[in-house]
């Protein structure tokens, strides 16, 4: 027989779970990886940004970014250019059939977090964003 963990582990344990979970079945939901979408959701009201700058609002490593605007790219969703005023920076915009994707993928999204948070109240959704937001401090500080 499995010894129960402790509260604390068992947070550990249903945070890791949800991580793990929450990717894959956003991605069937919405038809895009939750990073892919958050790109392409900063492109949407951006209009166009460098790439460097794009990195730092997703804060996520460099190599990273390039992968998944080369995907993008190459599925027509956004277009890069170097910058005309210099030359060492990639400005990244929509394309028109990206902005046509963003707006199917945002009622996506949108339905996907109301499924997610389906049974809890309002005030249980403040107090779940409060924690989180906690927890995300905590993360930050080690």
């Amino acid at each position: 027989m499995r010894e129960a963990l402790p509260v604390d582990h068992q947070i550990f344990e249903l945070l890791q779970a949800l991580h793990k979970g929450i990717g894959p079945k956003f991605e069937r939901c919405a038809g895009v990886t939750p990073t892919r979408f958050r790109l392409l959701h900063e492109l949407y009201l951006a209009d166009e940004i460098s790439q460097i700058s794009l990195q730092k609002l997703l804060n996520i490593d460099a190599a990273a970014v390039t992968r998944h605007l080369r995907g993008l790219e190459e599925g027509g969703m956004i277009a890069r250019r170097n910058n005309p005023d210099d030359n060492r920076v990639t400005l990244v915009s929509l394309t028109v059939q990206g902005r046509e994707h963003i707006d199917a993928y945002r009622e996506n999204n949108i339905q996907f977090i109301s499924d997610l948070l389906t049974g809890f109240n309002e005030q249980e959704r403040a107090v779940l964003a409060d924690m989180l937001t906690r927890l995300q401090y905590n993360i930050n500080r080690l």
